[in-house]
Order: structure tokens, then C-alpha cells, then sequence
């Protein structure tokens, strides 16, 4: 049975989610406002990758918008509400998670775009590892027909995904991008058919979950984060403690008796999770 088809419980203000096979699939669950996003239903989005994170049987993680969009943006009624300075300081005082957090955490997210992605909703799909986009999808930054500037740390993150340039252009414009160039400039590693894009990213997310080391695979999204802000001479440095840890551990062991014994690999959860 598909995760997609699996029948999916509340996870917070406008959220769901249901778990199979490790993985853990979050949808967001506003069809009729677009999954617009509004200040307790992103606030209640982070607790649920933080609970996930923090669930030893959850080995990936794949983040989806219910109905025909990814999701839009922030709630135009957020937005309206924010011309107020009570509710601007609403956002900076009772809001005091860091919105990098998906890049601290130590399971993999992957993000399927089923549809259209603007503002906050393309920033959510960017803070995934990999992203499965709907053929039919459009993009767009869309901060600067707002009169706003690139929020949520995507002016750090984009150059790093898809050069300064392209960053630049899709920052400064505002323009919205299809998949096809989406695809060709590296913001996104497939495009499929919009009816196969959570089922696809769930399977690769299945794949992840049954034959990869959830250590590993935290290791790896921290040297790969971190490595961004090292030199070269660090970066190889750092590889070279880790792997030295790595051989020693029961995941390494355990791989090569799966290879030689023709199974899966039993991987033990992560520490911590």
C-alpha cells in the first residue's frame, strides 16, 4: 500500500501526517486556501519535523500540500494582520523557533511539490534535502511584488542550491519559473507527472529509510550544511575524524555482513532520535 493512500491524522493547525515504513509524510492540509500558511499552522509544521525527528521509527521524512497546491505562501489574512505592530511582534517574540531548523535536524526531508510553490511555500521546499516536482507546478519567490525582501534565510540558501545568478534573478524578479527550468537550474532533482509525485517521493524516501544508516545520513546532512561555511583544508579534516568514528561503529559492520549475508540491512535507530 502506498503512504499516499494511507489514512492520515491531524498533526497540528491545518497539518496531517501518517507513518509507513519509516517514513513519516506530512501533508499540508488547507485545499480550499491553496495550504496557504498561517503563524500557528507554521509554528505547529516545525513541532511535527521536530517530532519526527525526535521518533525513533521515523527514518525520512516527505512533506506534501493536500489538493492541487504545494502551498502558496503565508495566509493573505497573516499578511494583512502584520501591517499591525502587535502582530509583528507576535511573529518575533512568540515565534522564537529559528526557521533554519530544518537544516539541523537529522533525518532527511523530502520535499514533493505537488503543485504551484510561492513565498514561504517555496522556502518550506527548499529546506528539503530533495524535491520531487508536479510537471504542471509553477514557482516563485514572489517577495519582491510583496515589497518584501527574501525571508527566511532563502537569499543564504538559493545561491547555494542554484548559483548566485539564478538566485539573484529569481530573488530580484519575483518571476514565476516552470518545472522545466525549475529542473534545468538544479532547484529541484525530478519532475514527474503531478499524480505520481508523492508516490515517487515516498518510495525514495522508503528507500532511504530501509537501506541507509539513520547515523550516516545525519552525519552526512551536517557535513554537507556545515561544509558550506568551511574551507577545504576543514572540510577534509572533519571528513577524516568522522570516518574514523564511522568505521568503528556497528552501522559499518553491519552493512558489510547484509552484503555478504544477501539481506537488508538492520541499521539501529539514530541516537537520540
Amino acid at each position: 500500500m502506498s503512504l499516499s493512500v494511507l489514512e492520515a491524522e491531524p498533526a497540528g493547525c491545518g497539518l496531517r501526517a501518517a507513518t509507513r515504513a519509516g517514513v513519516r509524510t506530512i501533508w499540508f492540509d488547507r485545499p480550499d486556501r491553496r495550504n496557504a500558511m498561517t503563524l500557528d499552522m507554521f509554528r505547529d509544521y516545525y513541532a511535527a519535523l521536530q517530532a519526527a525527528d525526535a521518533d525513533p521509527q521515523v527514518r525520512a521524512i516527505v512533506v506534501t500540500g493536500a489538493g492541487d497546491w504545494f502551498c502558496t505562501g503565508a495566509d493573505p489574512e497573516a499578511l494583512q494582520a502584520l501591517l499591525d505592530e502587535r502582530h509583528r511582534d507576535r511573529l518575533m517574540d512568540e515565534f522564537g523557533f529559528e526557521p533554519h531548523l530544518p537544516l539541523a535536524l537529522g533525518t532527511p526531508i523530502v520535499a514533493a511539490v505537488n503543485g504551484g510553490a510561492a513565498g514561504l511555500g517555496l522556502v518550506l521546499a527548499l529546506y528539503a534535502d530533495v524535491r520531487f516536482l508536479a510537471a504542471q507546478a509553477r514557482l516563485s519567490t514572489a517577495f519582491s511584488r510583496l515589497g518584501l525582501i527574501a525571508e527566511y534565510g532563502s537569499a543564504w540558501l538559493l545561491p547555494r542550491l542554484v548559483g548566485v545568478g539564478n538566485a539573484l534573478d529569481l530573488l530580484v524578479s519575483g518571476r514565476r519559473i516552470d518545472a522545466a527550468e525549475a529542473y534545468r537550474i538544479g532547484l529541484v532533482q525530478r519532475v514527474l507527472p503531478r499524480e505520481e509525485v508523492l508516490a515517487e517521493a515516498q518510495a525514495y524516501a522508503a528507500d532511504l529509510a530501509a537501506h541507509c544508516s539513520p547515523a550516516s545520513m545525519a552525519v552526512i546532512r551536517r557535513q554537507v550544511w556545515s561544509g558550506l561555511e568551511t574551507g577545504a583544508a576543514q572540510a577534509v579534516a572533519d571528513a577524516g575524524r568522522l570516518m574514523t568514528a564511522s568505521l568503528t561503529g556497528a552501522d559499518f559492520g553491519e552493512a558489510l555482513a547484509s552484503q555478504a549475508q544477501g539481506r537488508a540491512p538492520r541499521f539501529a535507530a539514530r541516537a537520540g532520535a
